[in-house]
């Protein structure tokens, strides 16, 4: 079973770097050079042997010198050539594999976000394809090379005294029978610190980025347990994987120096016998170092798969998730088109229904607003209608077309969303503003102050230093949550959306900045069909239709009036916050 999986994983990484865009000029000629550097290294000790045998000062042949001059000078060149082109083809390799990796991360279905910690996807990204960088790199390379010149000495060493030579293979079968088990403890530990790593990694960029609510949570002595439970989980399996070089390192020794003194001790009778001259006896134990420490290496080059192995597993487990539909379709205009839900049934984890059976239609220009009880359901709609998220059951349909017949692109780029966290990413006001917009760079910034104007941004913008350029910091932290509002809206402005969606767009601001946001969002609804989310009511009795949600049913759908007359519920809300 074990050999059966471990075949498996083996050809999973092979055909995952096959499928990758390897620069083969570059392969091919770096592993010929290291060929070439091998074969030069083997010539080296028979030129050593035919230097020691014949040594005296009167036949010392300047063409034999100047020959291994020359090898040394050809084997360190051509060496270099084949490290830096082989270091080209892992760091190829790698960048064709994150940039893979990266592009179908971004377009993943939302539920996988919604599921799996960031930190980890990141870990994935950055530290498991740096582990089959380092294997394609730096211990490939010597694992070809070593095969290549292990053949060749032992070749030339049966030559030379094949009784020597099979004295010397006796260490063979006693390497294997060390470095196999110790191979397979190191690959479970392997995956192990891998896994770990990736909690870890998701725990830093989690505490990092809500520095601000640990610290008002005063929660630096559970984040400090945390972390530092981590840190030891990661130390312990370090700990172990160390233990298995601590065997690995010492045990090739033994062997390697047991080899190495049988090889004197015999070799040094036969020279004395006169059975063996001594340039014969100083290149077998060249050739000896030539097979021992590739032999070496390959400890290393076997441990490294073992972990590389465990990195594609986890690599191609992100690569075979599914993508969102919808990135081929149809491209209509969806402006003046009636958005209409029909029978919409959804549910995040199975027989868990969050929506059943949800219907309603906006017609062009409408306001449609929501409310009800929070934990309802409003939010998810609008997570539906941004295919964030597909129904279990039901339709909806813009101008009588199935929206996941449409491109996504298309879809979402005539939508315009206000949500209540007003996100933003870290950088300028201009590249938020213009963020995901194509040939950003070159809209004019004429209609990047006129939709700052439009949003009651243009006044605190122009107060900064910097401008359009100010730096707002990681997620906008140094702008205030009206600001951010704002910025938001302009941004709503400048895409020009035929559908707007606000969810709950300020609910979390203080009054002065709600009365200025509010004039910017009426503004902005101006001309265009706009669904809104609110726990204000005051801010949706003049909507076109108000439509209630509790758990997740629809339990009424009219104006303010009518609802006010005919929900009991909604009733009750409008009493407790109108009068």
């Amino acid at each position: 079973m074990e050999k059966a999986q471990a075949t498996t994983s083996i050809k999973t990484f092979v055909s995952l770097l096959l499928s990758l865009k390897i620069p083969k000029w570059a392969l091919a000629i770096g592993l010929g050079s290291s060929v070439i550097t091998t074969l030069v290294g083997l010539a080296v000790p028979l030129l050593t042997k035919n230097l020691v045998d014949g040594f005296s000062i009167d036949t010392i042949s300047p063409w034999l010198v100047g020959g291994l001059v020359a090898a040394f000078i050809l084997q360190a060149v051509i060496n270099g050539i084949s490290i830096y082109l082989l270091s080209l083809v892992g760091q190829k390799i790698v960048a064709n594999l994150r940039s893979r990796m990266w592009t179908h991360l971004i377009r993943l279905r939302v539920p996988y976000f919604d599921q799996q910690a960031s930190g980890e996807t990141v870990s994935r990204v950055v530290n498991d394809t740096g582990i089959v960088r380092n294997l394609i790199t730096d211990h490939f390379p010597q694992f070809i090379t070593g095969i290549i010149s292990i053949i060749g000495a032992v070749i030339i060493l049966l030559v030379l005294d094949w009784k020597m030579t099979l004295i010397m293979l006796l260490s063979v079968p006693i390497t294997i029978a060390i470095m196999i088990p110790l191979g397979r403890r190191m690959a479970k530990i392997s995956r192990s610190l891998q896994d770990e790593t990736a909690v870890f990694t998701g725990h830093v960029q989690q505490t990092l980025s809500e520095i601000r609510l640990m610290k008002s949570s005063t929660a630096e002595i559970v984040e400090e347990d945390r972390g530092l439970g981590g840190i030891q989980k990661l130390f312990k399996i370090g700990l172990k994987e160390a233990k298995i070089y601590a065997l690995i390192a010492p045990l090739m020794y033994t062997v390697v120096m047991a080899v190495i003194v049988l090889i004197i001790g015999y070799g040094g009778v036969r020279v004395a016998e006169g059975t063996m001259s001594t340039g014969s006896l100083v290149a077998f134990l060249l050739y000896l170092f030539q097979i021992v420490v590739p032999m070496t290496s390959f400890a290393l080059f076997f441990t490294e798969l073992q972990k590389a192995k465990g990195a594609t597993e986890r690599i191609i487990g992100i690569l075979d998730l599914p993508l969102e539909e919808g990135q081929e379709g149809r491209v209509i205009d969806i402006a003046h088109q009636t958005l209409r839900l029909e029978g919409v049934d959804f549910a995040y984890e199975q027989g868990e229904p969050v929506l059943q059976n949800i219907s309603f239609e906006a017609n062009p220009g409408e306001m449609i607003a929501f409310a009800g009880p929070s934990g309802g359901g409003k939010t998810t709609v609008f997570g539906l209608i941004e295919r964030f998220y597909e129904p279990t059951a039901g339709t909806i349909t813009i101008g009588g077309v199935p929206i996941n017949e449409l491109s996504m692109a298309s879809w979402r780029s005539q939508i315009g969303y206000v949500s209540q966290e007003s996100a933003m990413m870290g950088g300028t006001i201009r590249a938020n503003l213009t963020y995901g917009l194509p040939g950003a760079e070159q809209i004019p910034d004429e209609e990047l102050w006129h939709v700052a104007r439009m949003a009651y941004a243009e006044e605190f913008i122009q107060g900064f230093s910097d401008g359009l350029d100010t730096e707002v910091g990681e997620r906008g932290v140094k702008l205030s949550g009206g600001q951010r509002q704002r910025i938001a809206i302009a941004r709503a402005f400048l895409r020009d959306p035929k559908i707007l969606m606000m969810d709950e767009a300020t609910a979390s601001l203080d009054s002065q900045s709600e009365g200025i946001v509010q004039q910017a969002l009426s503004r902005l609804m101006e001309g265009r069909t706009t669904l809104v989310i609110a726990h204000r009511l005051s801010t949706i009795v003049d909507a076109d239709k108000i439509v209630f949600i509790e758990k997740g049913h629809v339990t009424g759908i009219g104006t303010h009036l009518e609802l006010s007359r005919s929900h009991e519920l909604y009733s009750e809300f409008a009493e407790q916050q109108l009068t």
